[in-house]
């Protein structure tokens, strides 16, 4: 699922006439950028989510044939459904029992998706060591983990916290200070601290926690609220090379940092 519903506030006025998903990054929309990433990762099948000049996204997708493979449309302009929302609302797509990966339009990185499926098919995950210069190791996650969150050591001002098995327990806002967890008594002081990145796998057994939840929900207060109940792995890819296209500024940082991927 590629979540491309999204407003694009940062970058206006760019936005004001077309959607994010659309914006151009060396001579291609994002989009673009990200359907050819998950194919040439073995990706399929693909949902897109669209809200915000929705039908520019379903022209552009026509227009290119669907890219040579089976992608369908996850409509949301009656109503913005935020990232729980968008992914609990395309949940039939999903329906043959498989993990599924959620990857951000606006996110370009030099993750190699392939090996992300397979560590979290596997619970085999790469995980940082302690001391400077370590070099990352491989650890096996006991259980199977419902969620698998790509997560790097980036600077960030809001931090998931990871404890030494690479499961999530809590999140921070570091700017404000606010703490969440489901666990009682959590100290954030005694947990890994690493940002998300906008790309996660996630196991079809997840929806049975949605139920019941509202038609609109952050997919991270979602995690939040069950992993108590439920494993929910980091997987930390080697060398990871990603940048978020968030703002204006940001669309020629990506070209360069394209032109530096290739």
């Amino acid at each position: 699922m590629i979540f491309a519903a999204g407003l694009g506030t940062r970058l206006k006025p760019l936005t004001d006439n077309m959607p994010k998903a659309l914006a151009p990054v060396a001579g291609k929309p994002l989009l673009q950028h990200v359907i050819e990433k998950l194919k040439a990762a073995g990706f399929d099948e693909i949902i897109i989510n669209v809200h915000h000049f929705a039908g520019q996204i379903i022209d552009f997708v026509e227009a290119n044939h669907h890219f040579g493979i089976h992608i369908e449309f996850s409509d949301e302009r009656e109503k913005l459904l935020d990232t729980g929302g968008g992914i609990k609302k395309a949940s039939s797509f999903f329906n043959d029992d498989k993990p599924f990966l959620v990857h951000n339009v606006d996110i370009l990185s030099n993750i190699y998706l392939r090996k992300l499926y397979a560590a979290h098919t596997q619970n085999h995950f790469p995980y940082q060591g302690t001391q400077a210069g370590q070099h990352p190791q491989l650890q096996s996650i006991q259980g199977n983990p419902i969620a698998t969150l790509v997560c790097s050591e980036r600077k960030s001002s809001r931090y998931l916290l990871f404890d030494g098995n690479n499961r999530l327990k809590g999140w921070i806002n570091e700017k404000t200070g606010e703490v969440k967890s489901p666990f009682p008594g959590f100290d954030p002081r005694r947990y890994r601290k690493l940002a998300f990145a906008g790309i996660h796998i996630l196991q079809p057994a997840i929806f049975q926690h949605m139920a019941g939840l509202p038609d609109r929900f952050s997919i991270i207060e979602f995690y939040l609220s069950i992993c108590d109940k439920e494993e929910l792995a980091c997987y930390i890819p080697e060398n990871l090379k990603l940048i978020d296209v968030g703002k204006t500024d940001s669309l020629k940082t990506a070209t360069r940092f394209l032109g530096q991927l290739s």
